[in-house]
């Protein structure tokens, strides 16, 4: 039957690479040294990389890490598993992966839940890297025994 209310949901099949390309076109993104200022004026870094590329690579210093199955429910300022720093929806949040791609579609899912503000990192973590931008450097073996005694 057409018209229903299922139909109305549905919608046309469509390639990741169309759906970056629309998802884009609705973000201000950020190179890494617009991102960098805007971190200096009060945005919020968020690194949604897996812990893996974070212990490979290093980290941004500064950036909240939230991995990307959490992040909704981390940034939502009305949830009740907020992180401290999801103060209001006016935040500016520029979410950050390893190569600038899952990125752009979380910062869309920000977006709808009100975050209006919510960008990516044009290249994410490499292009800031790749760009000189302060980079901590992955912990040790050893560092990383001695922070899990320490908890």
């Amino acid at each position: 039957m057409s018209g229903t209310t299922a139909d109305a949901r549905q919608t046309r099949p469509k390639s990741i690479d169309t759906l970056l390309e629309e998802t884009r076109a609705e973000l201000d993104r950020l190179g890494p040294e617009q991102a960098a200022e805007a971190v200096a004026a009060g945005a919020l870094l968020v690194d949604t990389r897996y812990a893996a590329l974070r212990e490979r690579d290093g980290t941004i210093p500064g950036a909240l890490i939230v991995e990307r199955n959490e992040l909704e429910w981390r940034l939502d300022p009305l949830g009740d598993h907020r992180a401290p720093e999801a103060t209001s929806h006016d935040l500016r949040v520029i979410v950050v992966c390893n190569e600038g791609y899952a990125s752009s579609l979380a910062a869309a899912s920000l977006r709808q839940l009100g975050l209006h503000r919510a960008t990516d990192l044009e290249g994410g973590f490499q292009a800031w890297r790749t760009a000189g931008l302060p980079v901590d450097p992955p912990k040790s073996a050893a560092e990383q025994v001695d922070r899990a005694g320490s908890d």
